[in-house]
């Protein structure tokens, strides 16, 4: 059966440690070598599609980056140009790539997108963006705080996630941190709050785990003790036009120097980027010694190749 990855709880909490864990180890050494006979996955070169509907920049260098590094080799496929589910159905348009490439990522709109190109493809599918969640982003944060507190680290830690909480990070926090045992607390105004099935769903893996989920309106108590602080842009794609007016309710949820003082010492500071310094996070504390937002975006890279080696491997 083929395994595909369209949000975070598509991997069962040893299937996450499994990736990460290869994803430390070719974080160390890039072209490991991950078969008996020396070939690295994609060798031939195995073609893998990358579609992007969203302007994208980490999402499309890390991919590319990562399919070469695997031996094969990244297509690039403009998604306003292809314009899938308009010129041609997502069915359709699945039935022609999956002759030709070994796997998909597709950085997209809906989650029925997505969704409706898995049930069709003979070859995995990989959310690499949808409005509901980013699992690929959430694997490379994992990972970074694997880098530098070490993977038996990640169950217990305390994660606090502020500002817009209705997004797909929030949802993808909460699902992702209790697959990883974490106590994962997540911070928005009133209106801008997780799904409840999401939060529902996290409630049910964090009990099997041993993690937590906690939704507050208060940044205050998410970050309290907190061992990694996460933001993200108060204006996702789309909301562009409707920047200044959502920016009103999220003021008192800014990671500032103020905020983060009522965190752990060495609490790590995310932010999946592009980040807006002044608006949900400070220069200070972006530019800061505990921010670790490079290692985050590179890690994208390292994470990526391993859920794409994991797969492939899996079918």
């Amino acid at each position: 059966m083929t395994r595909h990855f369209l949000r975070d709880d598509d991997l069962t909490p040893a299937e996450q440690k499994a990736v990460l864990e290869l994803g430390l180890a070719l974080r160390e050494d890039r072209y490991l070598s991950l078969s008996q006979d020396g070939r690295r996955p994609l060798e031939g070169p195995r073609a893998v599609a990358f579609i992007t509907d969203k302007p994208t920049l980490r999402t499309q260098v890390s991919f590319a980056a990562g399919i070469a590094e695997l031996g094969g080799f990244p297509l690039v496929v403009d998604g306003n140009l292809a314009k899938i589910g308009v010129r041609e159905s997502i069915a359709d348009t699945t039935r022609v790539l999956d002759r030709q490439v070994s796997a998909i990522a597709w950085r997209t709109f809906g989650q029925d997108r997505i969704e409706e190109m898995a049930a069709v493809s003979r070859v995995p599918v990989i959310n690499a963006l949808t409005d509901d969640f980013h699992p690929c982003q959430i694997l490379a944060d994992l990972l970074t705080v694997a880098q530098l507190r070490g993977l038996d680290a990640l169950p217990g830690t305390t994660f606090a996630y502020v500002g817009d909480a209705a997004n797909n990070m929030a949802n993808s926090y909460l699902l992702g941190g209790a697959t990883a045992g974490m106590h994962v607390r997540v911070a928005g105004p009133e209106g801008f709050l997780p799904d409840a099935a999401v939060v529902a769903r996290a409630h049910e893996i964090a009990g099997a785990t041993g993690g937590s989920v906690t939704v507050t309106a208060s940044a205050k108590d998410a970050v309290a003790g907190a061992d990694v602080v996460a933001t993200d842009t108060w204006v996702s794609m789309g909301d562009e036009a409707e920047a200044e007016e959502r920016a009103k309710p999220f003021w008192d949820f800014q990671l500032n120097a103020e905020l983060l003082a009522g965190a752990a010492e060495d609490a790590l500071v995310l932010h999946c980027l592009p980040a807006y310094r002044g608006k949900e996070i400070t220069a200070e504390v972006i530019d800061g010694p505990q921010s670790v937002v490079w290692d985050e975006a590179e890690n994208r890279l390292h994470a990526q190749k391993a859920l794409l080696a994991w797969l492939l491997e899996q079918g």
